[in-house]
């Protein structure tokens, strides 16, 4: 009966202690990081190289993203060529067509007597900077109504263009390829034949705009020995309705005219784009997928080389799930450093840098979901890296790891 007894009571001791396993302290962890700096120091910096990476790419996914809505203007529309499409740089519209539709279309805002429409001449061209070789940028012909319509735009220095004189987009040098001294006020620029000199400076909340070249329309229809116009773009009212400016484009099949709302016109560039952001989220996992194989390698280097100092600490009381847990706070303690490191260089010196694109140039954004999409990264790299490594060493019998050199 006592023998009895005492099996059962290790019984219960047993399923007691795997039930409240003890744990290594929390400093262990950390004393352990600090044995090896060179290894913690290559591995901190490949994970930190790695989740900057993420971030990124990220940040131009969110960038091209916010660059596009932001755009559109729900209560703009956009009239031009019949068959072009999203190619409205490749449209071309009558010139009496930006006197037709305010007189045939109810709805348009209006103030002091002057309609909010802008006809404009928009195209790609070459574009030159001090004797540089020519450059693609995009070039908007338009009139003092365009400030009416383009609500989101404001001229930040300078004036508005006279006859020779362009303004620019704060990101337009970027799309062509010139430095933001060679794109200031004063300097000039080799556009159609013909030197412009820069008249001023303007933004548009982050929107398209802001990688384009704007001069007055009458100045580059002469430059370009046109007579015809690409847009127009006008403001409705709140209240008017859309269809009446469809159906006009409809019934005057000599003018060949189709309308589009301006956020629609954003919307389907956003879906244009859609390969290109399924391709930057393909890199995301690639370059995740490639960090997490290269933490196991690390964590298996490390974990191998110290099977006895794991197999002690078993002896001395310590259950496997404790030495495991220990192993996986070192891993995510320096992932989650790494981690932050990587946000706090990509916030510095990344958020907010210009990249060229088709469609002109945008901005970096390293906002919240990308730094959360980051350190979520670098959390399960340091997460899966470690744990593979550790069950692996702990399957070792511990009576062959301690006798491991």
């Amino acid at each position: 009966m006592g023998f009895t007894e005492t099996n059962g009571h290790r019984n219960l001791d047993k399923a007691l202690g795997n039930m409240f396993f003890r744990l290594l302290p929390w400093e262990y962890a950390i004393r352990n990081l600090f044995r090896r700096p060179l290894r913690t120091s290559l591995t901190f910096l490949g994970l930190t190289t790695v989740i900057l990476l993420v971030l990124i790419v990220v940040g131009f996914i969110r960038g091209l993203e916010r660059s596009l809505a932001v755009s559109g203007d729900p209560q703009t529309a956009v009239v031009f060529s019949l068959g072009m499409g999203e190619n409205l740089e490749y449209s071309s519209i009558a010139m009496r067509t930006s006197d037709l539709l305010p007189a045939s279309i109810p709805g348009i805002q209006e103030r002091y007597g002057r309609e909010y429409v802008s006809p404009e001449l928009y195209l790609g061209t070459q574009i030159g900077v001090d004797g540089r070789e020519p450059a693609m940028g995009l070039v908007r012909g338009v009139t003092r109504s365009a400030l009416l319509v383009r609500r989101q735009v404001e001229i930040e220095d300078g004036d508005w263009p006279e006859t020779g004189e362009i303004i620019i987009g704060r990101m337009a040098g970027t799309k062509f390829g010139a430095t933001s001294a060679e794109t200031s006020i004063g300097q000039s620029i080799e556009l159609e034949g013909r030197s412009w000199r820069i008249s001023g400076l303007f933004s548009a909340g982050g929107s398209a705009f802001e990688s384009e070249v704007w001069c007055r329309l009458d100045d580059l229809q002469q430059a370009m020995k046109r007579q015809d116009l690409s847009i127009v773009a006008l403001a409705l009212t709140p209240t008017a309705d859309f269809s009446d400016l469809d159906l006009f484009c409809k019934e005057r099949l000599d003018l060949e005219l189709q309308a589009i709302r301006e956020t629609d016109y954003y919307a389907s560039l956003q879906k244009d784009y859609g390969p290109i952001r399924w391709l930057a989220w393909l890199i995301v996992l690639l370059v995740s997928g490639a960090g997490v194989f290269a933490g196991l390698n690390t964590m298996y280097g490390s974990v191998v080389g110290r099977i006895p100092e794991l197999c002690t600490l078993q002896v001395l009381g310590f259950v496997r799930r404790s030495v495991v847990i220990s192993l996986i706070q070192e891993g995510v303690l320096i992932a989650v450093a790494a981690s932050l490191l990587a946000a706090l260089i990509a916030l510095v010196f990344v958020n907010g840098a210009a990249v060229r694109f088709t469609m002109g140039a945008f901005a970096l954004r390293i906002d919240s979901t990308a730094v959360l999409i980051g350190c979520g990264v670098g959390f399960t790299m340091g997460l899966l890296g470690a744990i593979p490594p550790a069950i692996r060493a702990l399957r070792m019998p511990i009576v062959d790891g301690l006798k491991a050199v």
